[in-house]
C-alpha cells in the first residue's frame, strides 16, 4: 500500500508526516505482521512471478549504505545461500545488479576469447539470443538446433564435440519461449566423457529453484539465472555460480575481459569481500533488492528440503498439464521435454490470443503470449513456479486450473 499523492499546491503547504496516514497504513509500512499486498490479479507469466509478503516487505527496507555494517552480512548471506540452492560447496556466486541477460555477457566476456569456438544447444528463442551475445564478443559459434518442442539429444552433442574442439557448450535448461526442458545432467555427462576440457554453461534463468540442478555432482561450470522467476524476488539481479575450473579459466585468459561492467576482475573481489564480512566497492549494489533476495533464499532453504521443493513443482506442473490435456489442448513442449515451472499451450484451431488472454485476465489471471519468433501468435504461456507452486494455501494452481476450464470449456 502507498499514501495517496498530494497535489503540488497542497504539498507546498503541508509537511509530510507518517502521522497524517491512517493508523492501519502506518502499521502496514512498519510491521511485517501487519503487511499484506494489495489485492491484484494473479501473475502467472513465466517471470516475473508472484512474490511473498515477506519478500516484498524486505524490499521496503529503509535505504541503507552498501558498505554499512548492517548490509554487509545481508549480501554475505545471499552469496552463501545461493550455493545452497544450487547444491554446491565449491561454486563462486556473483550477485550483480542487472537482468538475467547480464549472465550471458559474463560468460562471453570472461570465459571466451576472440575466435574461440562455442557450441550452443538451441531449444527456442534464447538459444539465438545467447548466440548473438557470444558473437558480439568475438566467439565463433555453432548451433545444434532442436525441432520446436524438443531439446537437443546427447547423440548430436557427442557427434559435434568429436568433430571440433569447443571452449564452451551452452544449454538453456528451460527455454522460456517453448517450456522445453533440457536434460542437463545427461549433457554434462556426455561433455565430460567426450570433451572434458569444454566448459559446461547452463542458462537456468527459468529453472533455478523450480527444476533440479546439482551443480557440484553434475560437474557444471556455470549456472546463470535471475531473481524474478523461481527464486521469487522482484526483477533486477543477475545471479551466477561459477566452478573453480571456470574461475581458473578466467584467471589464465590471455587477454583482459572484453567487458568493463561484467568483468570478473571487478566483481570477484567484491563477492569475496562481502562473504568474508568486509565491504568493498566497484559499483553500487541494489541494497533493498538484496534484502528481498536474502529473504526469499531463506524461505527456500528453510521450508523443507530443496528436493521437496522440486517435487512440489512437479505436482503443480502435473495438475496444469493434465488439465490442458483433458481440455483437448496440446502443449508446445513434447512428451519427455516438459518443464515443471511453466507450460506453453497451442491455441486450438480458430482461436488467437485475443480470444484467450483477455478472458483469463477477466478471471483475474495474467498469462503470457507466445515468444518463439516463428510461432509467437500461435500459443500462450503459463508460469507455475515459486510460491504459486509450493504454497498450496494460496490456491494459485486451483485458480489456474479453474480459469482454463472456464475459458476453454470443461470436457
Amino acid at each position: 500500500m502507498r499514501p495517496c499523492l498530494l497535489s503540488t499546491t497542497t504539498a507546498s503547504r503541508v509537511r509530510w508526516s507518517p502521522l497524517r496516514l491512517s493508523p492501519a497504513l502506518v502499521r502496514n509500512m512498519t510491521s511485517r505482521s501487519e503487511f499484506k499486498q494489495a489485492p491484484h490479479k494473479l501473475l502467472v507469466i513465466p517471470g516475473p512471478i508472484e512474490v511473498s509478503d515477506d519478500v516484498l516487505f524486505s524490499n521496503a527496507h529503509p535505504s541503507v549504505s552498501h558498505v554499512s555494517p548492517d548490509f554487509i552480512p545481508v549480501l554475505g548471506d545471499a552469496i552463501r545461500l545461493t550455493r545452497d540452492v544450487l547444491l554446491s560447496s565449491v561454486g563462486q556466486p556473483f550477485i550483480i545488479s542487472g537482468s538475467g541477460t547480464l549472465g550471458w555477457d559474463q560468460v562471453a566476456s570472461n570465459l571466451v576469447e576472440p575466435n574461440e569456438n562455442a557450441l550452443v544447444l538451441h531449444s527456442g528463442y534464447f538459444g539465438d539470443s545467447f548466440t548473438e551475445c557470444l558473437e558480439t564478443y568475438g566467439a565463433k559459434v555453432d548451433q545444434l538446433k532442436a525441432p520446436v518442442g524438443q531439446a537437443v539429444g546427447v547423440e548430436e552433442v557427442e557427434k559435434a564435440l568429436k568433430a571440433k574442439n569447443y571452449k564452451i557448450i551452452t544449454v538453456t535448461h528451460v527455454d522460456t519461449s517453448t517450456a522445453v526442458l533440457s536434460d542437463i545432467q545427461s549433457i554434462a555427462e556426455t561433455v565430460r566423457r567426450v570433451s572434458p576440457d569444454t566448459l559446461i554453461i547452463v542458462d537456468a534463468v527459468c529453472s533455478v529453484a523450480s527444476e533440479e540442478i546439482q551443480f557440484d555432482q553434475w560437474g557444471l561450470d556455470v549456472v546463470l539465472t535471475a531473481s524474478q522467476k523461481g527464486l521469487g524476488t522482484p526483477p533486477g539481479l543477475s545471479i551466477l555460480l561459477a566452478s573453480p575450473r571456470a574461475i581458473k579459466t578466467f584467471e589464465t585468459r590471455k587477454a583482459p575481459p572484453m567487458s568493463y561492467y561484467a568483468s570478473w576482475s571487478k566483481w570477484l573481489p567484491i563477492m569475496k569481500a562481502y562473504e568474508s564480512g568486509t565491504p568493498a566497492y566497484f559499483a553500487t549494489p541494489p541494497t533493498n533488492l538484496i534484502y528481498a533476495f536474502r529473504t526469499s533464499l531463506l524461505d527456500i532453504v528453510k521450508n523443507g528440503s530443496i528436493q521437496e521443493r522440486f517435487e512440489k513443482h512437479r505436482k503443480a506442473a502435473s495438475r496444469v498439464k493434465d488439465t490442458v490435456k483433458a481440455l483437448g489442448l496440446k502443449q508446445v513442449s513434447e512428451e519427455g521435454f516438459e518443464a515443471n515451472g511453466m507450460t506453453a499451450v497451442w491455441y486450438p484451431e480458430g482461436k488467437t490470443a485475443s480470444d484467450v488472454l483477455p478472458k483469463l485476465g477477466a478471471l483475474g489471471i495474467i498469462a503470457a503470449g507466445g515468444l518463439h519468433k516463428d510461432h509467437k501468435d500461435k500459443y500462450f504461456r503459463i508460469g507455475h513456479m515459486g510460491i504459486t507452486a509450493v504454497d498450496d494455501q494460496r490456491g494459485d494452481i486451483d485458480k489456474i486450473v479453474d480459469g482454463l476450464k472456464q475459458v476453454f470449456g470443461e470436457k
